[in-house]
């Protein structure tokens, strides 16, 4: 176990961290706004084909817009895109179909069908192609951690593939040996989560930091009963609104161990 300072303060001693990914060990907004705007133009053009008139497209416009946290050139870190499963996001596009009068059954075929077709186009378009930068100060603390021996995992409400793919681009398959994805059971925010999580890098809770951007990772982690919940606000073009973490950092350097 290693002690954990923030800006030279001790905290508290930890054997391992739980480290959120988008918004935290990496900038993903350009490609989630990408990713969303996509969403919003398919889901458009479907309910042209439906035949509803300009006013309800432009109704559609702003209910996705805002049930998905989009800005004109950024995403709400507190939003359902920042935050929330493809699962989740999913269900409250149904959601929103089904206010502009589709059944429940056509609203999940339709945004099951251009969830699929949003994807399919990152993955031959410029979107799959943004630049996601590791946020600065991060790498130099992922050394310093495996240097002291200690366990180091990813929690996130991205899939298994994403997760991979991002170790993968960012050489850090060395750092990470644990990850919990989306599909793994239960996903998070359950504080279950965390218990599995900690049970495959065979670590006590209680000796585990989590560092996350939203409150829901914050309040997950406290529930679990880590160590310490760390809020860290400089992942996004807006800082995100936290309330719930044990102690706030703004950059990776504020972070060290003794």
């Amino acid at each position: 176990m290693h002690q954990l300072l923030i800006k030279g303060e001790p905290i508290c001693k930890i054997s391992g961290i739980l480290f959120d990914k988008d918004g935290t060990l990496i900038n993903s907004e350009n490609r989630l706004l990408a990713l969303a705007r996509s969403r919003k133009e398919l889901a458009k053009k479907f309910f042209q084909r439906e035949g509803y008139t300009s006013a309800e497209i432009t109704r559609l416009n702003y209910l996705l817009s805002k049930a998905y946290g989009l800005r004109k050139r950024s995403i709400d870190p507190n939003g359902a895109i920042a935050i929330a499963s493809t699962k989740d996001n999913l269900i409250s596009t149904a959601t929103i179909f089904c206010l502009l009068g589709q059944s429940w059954s056509k609203s999940l075929e339709m945004a099951n069908e251009i969830f699929e077709q949003a994807s399919r186009q990152s993955l031959n378009s410029k979107i799959n192609n943004i630049r996601e930068e590791l946020l600065p100060g991060i790498v130099n603390l992922l050394k310093k951690s495996k240097q002291r021996e200690l366990k180091l995992a990813i929690i996130s409400n991205d899939s298994r593939a994403g997760i991979e793919r991002f170790l993968i681009n960012n050489k850090l398959e060395k750092q990470f040996s644990f990850f919990w994805s989306s599909e793994d059971v239960p996903p998070k925010p359950s504080p279950i989560a965390i218990k599995k999580l900690c049970k495959l890098m065979n670590s006590r809770i209680s000796e585990c930091a989590l560092i996350g951007d939203s409150d829901t990772d914050l309040k997950m982690a406290k529930a679990a009963g880590v160590a310490v919940a760390i809020g860290y606000t400089s992942g996004w073009g807006k800082p995100p609104l936290l309330s719930e973490h044990h102690h706030l950092i703004n950059h990776w350097n504020e972070l060290s161990f003794k």
